[in-house]
């Protein structure tokens, strides 16, 4: 599995809110959640026109 610095920085964002007093690892779940919902919505969308009609 190849390294991505990126999925490396958002795991340390996620460990470093996590561990802090407060509402900052809720903030940060809630725009996870959202983000990945937004993404699955948009993918949906966009391949949804490469169906096949038979008509």
């Amino acid at each position: 599995m190849e390294h991505h610095p990126a999925a490396a920085r958002l795991t340390e964002a996620a460990a470093s809110a996590a561990q802090q007093q407060g509402g900052g690892g809720d903030m940060l779940r809630i725009v996870l959640i959202v983000m990945i919902l937004g993404c699955a919505l948009t993918a949906w969308f966009l391949l949804r026109g490469y169906k096949q009609k038979d008509d």
